[in-house]
């Protein structure tokens, strides 16, 4: 109660000014961002839930009836926009004066605004819905084609941008912030999908051969090159991206619980921790990552499908090292253990390198995902990985066969 009520003390009470309703984005700050209204209005309506204060309904209402509808047609009436798109105006200040860029990551108000709609105040539903629909009806191009934001015209270029050298660059939670929106709006469409896939197949780069985009999201992504842009996991994602993960892929979602867990001082850090050592790039801790993170631990139950089922009864202990360094020589992270069933490598799937013999090959199944290159050690014995086959069980990860050579100098 006393952090809702020190947001409703954040609010613009002053009904003559177009930020009507919405939130200071911080403390003596005179903008009022559309998506920090997404992020206030469901944290006050569960306060309502929980406590019946009526202020928090009442500021989450005109956080979503006033503020958000003013910041998605006001633009049009003061010439901002050149016409009527259906996207947030990224803030406004208490003078009035507006940015005019639509971000995609206003997405996420649609979880409020639903809330809303279907309970909160039925009466204004069809607002909601409409502001909704028109919202998405624009920000769904940009968001699949992987954009931050939409310079309108007339002072903009009416195009889509993303950031960085050559604009080839997104930052990893807005995307995500609006992936949990439309995916609470609409569910796993074809949309989330998409995007999703793309960013979950993204992979280790040469410059940063320890990425692994199962445990986490990094916090520049360059969508054109499909690599890392960063050295560092922005940790909050794994958060915000729970939900999905426990619907849509599970063996994400147990890795990444597992190494947060193992590392949880780390993955509190305000900027993340590296993909290395998961060192933090700072000592400060957050407060954005310690509620995403308590989402995750709060809601996190270890995934039971069928393989996870036969690895129960069937499976091995094994420990694997994640490959960190590939440069000059080789070098592996912590391990981690993992259970696998393991079968001996057969000639029909096996390619014999001179120096090996076929029983130097094994052939791994896991729930969790690994990665080429890797290293898996099983009775004491380590094996590097050579190649990762993905399976899937009606679209949805299930399990990966590996086949591995036996290391024979390091």
């Amino acid at each position: 109660m006393s952090l809702a009520n020190f947001i409703v003390s954040q609010q613009c009470t002053n009904a003559s000014k177009n930020a009507y309703g919405g939130f200071a984005s911080a403390v003596g700050s005179t903008q009022y961002y559309a998506v920090d209204a997404g992020r206030c209005i469901p944290s006050l309506l569960r306060a309502y839930a929980l406590t019946n204060t009526a202020s928090y309904l009442s500021a989450a209402v005109l956080a979503g009836y006033t503020f958000l509808h003013n910041m998605q047609t006001l633009p049009v009436f003061f010439g901002i926009f050149d016409r009527y798109y259906g996207g947030f105006a990224r803030y406004v200040d208490i003078n009035d004066n507006w940015s005019q860029y639509m971000d995609i990551e206003p997405i996420y108000g649609f979880i409020g605004l639903q809330m809303l709609a279907e309970t909160y105040d039925v009466g204004n539903a069809s607002t909601y819905t409409t502001m909704m629909s028109d919202a998405i009806a624009f920000l769904r191009s940009g968001f699949e084609q992987l954009y931050l934001y939409f310079d309108p015209k007339p002072d903009g270029d009416g195009k889509w941008h993303r950031v960085g050298l050559g604009e080839t660059q997104v930052y990893d939670d807005p995307v995500s912030f609006a992936l949990l929106g439309l995916y609470t709006y609409e569910g796993w469409s074809t949309s989330c999908q998409r995007v999703y896939s793309f960013i979950e197949a993204i992979r280790a780069s040469a410059q940063y051969p320890a990425y692994n985009p199962a445990i986490c999201w990094p916090g520049y992504i360059d969508v054109v090159t499909r690599f890392p842009a960063c050295a560092y996991y922005d940790a909050l994602t794994s958060g915000i991206l729970w939900k999905i993960r426990a619907a849509h892929d599970k063996p994400s979602l147990a890795l990444s619980m597992q190494i947060i867990n193992k590392y949880q001082n780390e993955f509190l850090a305000s900027w993340g921790p590296v993909f290395t050592d998961y060192s933090p790039i700072t000592p400060q801790k957050a407060m954005a990552n310690t509620s995403w993170l308590a989402q995750l631990f709060l809601n996190y139950q270890d995934p039971l499908t069928a393989f996870t089922r036969i690895l129960d009864l069937q499976g091995e202990s094994l420990i694997l090292y994640p490959i960190i360094e590939a440069a000059e020589q080789v070098i592996y992270g912590e391990g981690l253990s993992i259970k696998g069933t393991v079968t001996m490598g057969t000639a029909g799937e096996i390619m014999i390198e001179p120096g090996y013999i076929l029983e130097d090959h094994i052939t791994v199944y896991t729930f969790i995902p690994i990665r080429v290159h890797d290293k898996i050690r099983r009775d004491g014995v380590d094996y590097e990985v050579l190649t990762v086959q993905g399976f899937d069980l009606n679209g949805d990860p299930e399990y990966y066969k590996s086949v591995c050579r036996r290391l024979i100098s390091q």
